[in-house]
């Protein structure tokens, strides 16, 4: 179990966009519990927030980039291996341009800067997802490859095979997330020789330099060819040794492989929750990185369910029955959907369902092939829901309503038929604030989840004639 870092103060780092070659401004802000990561683009108006989630990621082309709208954010990992690194996950990141600055081309100063500021750990305890069972991810796009297997904590090994008249093959190892500061931090990115014309070409990596990167020479250069790239990047005293252009020797003889395993902590600071298991990558990139992170947010998500899925006993007395439901909704046959509340907290509640053959919508729902709709399902946990929301009201319940304002991710996993009994959990997914609720309905059949979706909904005082 680690705990979360807060910031004692904002922090303030200016340098240079690697693709862009613009200034930038980064303020780092402590927020709210529970508030995630967010870049917010302050040159935007109004500004615009991009969560650092990956569902928002955009393109993995030359670094990770997050969309929200119009706005974009690029070269992100540097810094989300920092926070990711020092177990700091609620801040505002305030940036005024397109990219966080490159800097030395490492994630060295970003620590630098987070410690400078001070941390201090609170309370609140990181959620996890813990990986049981071992599985394998080729990425048909890169040829990446990843074996992850369940571990006591968070270690990376890194596998890297460059061409023998290059660096040749190359390992890295990161043991625990503590390691981090002293022994991944200060790797820098890198790039082959081969791509730099094209990224030129392309009008990228005008920022770009040997102070913030590693050339790996996969190619012969010819003397003129070689003065005209030292012109480019600004460094006429650059020489080649060892299959690398540079002005400054490596910080470690694994350096390329050590930055991999940096960019797999920053990539996977966008799942949003701790991952303990060993990961072994051979030849990792951003787009498999981010691959990878899907698969583990979306495992972590369907054990979050699974785990949280409630046990029905139908010998147990309901919190309420079907008349007591009766006096916080306003629905009625035939449309009441709730038949009982079997669990409620300040958080959550549970609700069941019968669904029966004698339920009218099944004579045009289909003929001879009796199905629950989903849209109805959808119904049964607003309704549920509803009653969670009405019951934190202290007084006149009665006088409340909720309606619909909108579903999202909505999904229909398995058909409901007659004789099913559903079972209807629905938890708040952040505090009710001025009315609005948003909660996480999940609906199961035994233990299967049959349909899944975000609900929000208003409360609003009941209107009496």
């Amino acid at each position: 179990m680690r705990f979360k870092s807060r910031l004692k103060q904002v922090v303030h780092i200016s340098g240079i966009g690697l693709h862009t070659g613009k200034s930038v401004n980064v303020n780092i802000s402590q927020a709210e519990d529970g508030h995630g990561i967010k870049f917010i683009r302050t040159d935007f108006d109004p500004p615009v927030a991009i969560p650092a989630d990956v569902a928002y990621v955009f393109t993995t082309q030359r670094g990770t980039t997050l969309k929200s709208g119009e706005a974009t954010i690029s070269t992100i990992e540097h810094l989300l291996a920092a926070l990711n690194a020092l177990d700091i996950e609620d801040v505002n990141v305030s940036v005024d341009g397109p990219e966080i600055p490159i800097l030395d081309g490492s994630s060295d100063i970003f620590i630098k800067k987070l410690l400078e500021a001070g941390l201090e750990k609170v309370e609140s305890t990181k959620e996890e997802y813990i990986v049981t069972e071992s599985f394998n991810y080729v990425d048909p796009i890169t040829g990446s490859e990843f074996a992850v297997y369940p571990s006591d904590k968070f270690e990376v090994n890194v596998i890297l095979n460059f061409p023998e008249n290059t660096l040749g093959d190359m390992v890295a190892v990161l043991k625990d997330k503590s390691q981090f500061t002293k022994e991944i931090a200060i790797a820098r990115t890198f790039v082959f020789l081969t791509d730099i014309a094209a990224l030129f070409d392309a009008g990228l990596i005008k920022g770009g330099d040997l102070d913030n990167a590693v050339v790996i020479v996969d190619k012969q250069l010819e003397d003129s060819e070689l003065m005209a790239l030292k012109a480019k990047i600004g460094k006429p005293n650059a020489s080649i040794e060892n299959g690398l252009i540079s002005s400054t020797p490596l910080r470690h003889q694994n350096e390329p492989a050590r930055h991999k395993i940096l960019d797999i902590l920053g990539d996977f600071a966008l799942i949003g929750r701790d991952i303990r298991a060993k990961i072994v990558a051979t030849k990792p990139g951003h787009t498999a990185n981010i691959a990878l992170a899907k698969i583990l947010k979306n495992k972590y998500l369907e054990h979050k369910k699974n785990a949280g899925r409630p046990i029905y006993d139908p010998s147990v007395e309901p919190v309420l029955n079907t008349e007591q439901i009766k006096n916080y909704l306003p629905h009625r046959y035939p449309f009441l959907m709730v038949d009982k509340v079997i669990e409620i907290t300040p958080t959550y509640i549970v609700g069941v369902k019968n669904v029966t053959f004698n339920e009218n919508y099944f004579m045009g729902h289909f003929p001879g092939n009796p199905i629950f709709p989903g849209v109805l399902q959808m119904e049964a946990l607003a309704q549920t829901g509803g009653i969670l929301a009405l019951t934190t009201l202290s007084d006149g319940q009665e006088q409340w309503d909720t309606y619909f304002l909108k579903m999202d991710n909505v999904k229909f996993k398995a058909k409901v038929v007659p004789g099913d009994t559903l079972i209807l959990k629905m938890e708040l997914m952040s505090p009710i604030r001025r009315g609005i609720i948003q909660m996480m309905g999940t609906a199961y059949v035994g233990s299967k989840i049959v349909s899944e979706g975000e609900l929000t909904a208003q409360i609003v005082k009941r209107q009496n004639d």
